[in-house]
């Protein structure tokens, strides 16, 4: 048995292993709702199953020794492969490393990569902008403005000025890039020729830009910045990508209020459509 599971963890989480099944741990957050797309826009392509544990990340479950076997980091959301015949379960942590793994693995046909390396490479330089220039926990960060903003025992001007700053100049950094201000071309989206093509660059930026509302970036900022607001609303009209921030997920972490340990096993499918597909083993994926 992989030393990623022990006598502490959820049952959900052992019923994939034992299931051979893809399994996904999250919770509703920008973080979670990357990875949570993926799954979604492959299983509207593919048929890819997986099966979902959701925690409420609030009663600190993801500290847990169960959790951190998986992830020492800590940090949701958690992709586990239990799907390869013959080899022990993998564990991916970092959202960035997990849509690449999404990709390399299940992606068959390449719908949300690309075939040449300059534009493979201009699709990872968008998804590390993010991750580096944009995410938690990296020092200049809409995370850090939704923290001194709104969750900060002391209110600290300075912090949330700087964050505030930081965080529009990572937007206008996306909106001079596809306005296509210096090329003459504007763009769909964030990698590939011409206007682009919707990939995983998008579906690891856009979680967090699109809740730029709740992290307090003022309307006005935002209509300055026209050509991202169309590609946050380009992005959110497709149905993977509704059903990947949907329902499901929010009323599972609502369930997850610490009184069962602040774990929730969403629910199989009463009925499955499978298509063809040359991966074997993938798990069920949850439909409320």
């Amino acid at each position: 048995m992989s030393y990623f599971y022990g006598s502490d963890t959820p049952p959900s989480v052992t019923s994939a292993r034992d299931n051979n099944e893809l399994h996904l741990i999250t919770m509703n957050t920008p973080n979670g709702k990357k990875v949570q797309i993926m799954l979604e826009e492959l299983n509207a392509l593919y048929g890819t199953k997986w099966s979902t544990t959701t925690l409420n990340i609030m009663t600190n479950e993801q500290k847990k020794d169960w959790f951190l076997r998986l992830d020492p980091n800590g940090r949701i959301p958690i992709l586990v492969d239990n799907t390869q015949k013959g080899e022990e379960p993998f564990s991916v942590h970092e959202t960035s490393a997990e849509l690449l793994y999404l990709q390399d693995n299940f992606d068959k046909n390449g719908a949300f990569w690309f075939d040449t390396p300059r534009e493979r490479n201009e699709a990872l330089q968008w998804l590390f902008f993010w991750h580096g220039s944009g995410a938690p926990y990296q020092g200049i960060t809409q995370g850090q403005m939704n923290h001194f903003g709104k969750f900060a025992k002391v209110d600290l001007p300075y912090a949330k000025e700087r964050f505030r700053n930081e965080t529009l100049r990572v937007y206008g950094v996306l909106e001079l890039h596809l306005s296509g201000h210096y090329s003459g071309q504007p763009r769909d989206y964030l990698a590939g020729k011409g206007k682009g093509k919707y990939s995983v660059a998008d579906m690891g930026t856009w979680p967090w830009i699109s809740a730029w509302e709740f992290s307090g970036v003022p309307k006005e900022e935002m209509q300055k910045m026209p050509h991202l607001l169309q590609w946050i609303d380009r992005v959110a009209a497709r149905p993977a990508v509704q059903k990947g921030v949907g329902a499901p997920y929010d009323r599972a972490a609502q369930q997850s209020d610490g009184s069962g340990g602040g774990v929730t096993h969403l629910p199989e499918p009463k009925t499955l459509q499978k298509k063809n597909d040359d991966r074997k083993g993938d798990g069920d994926r949850f439909k409320l």
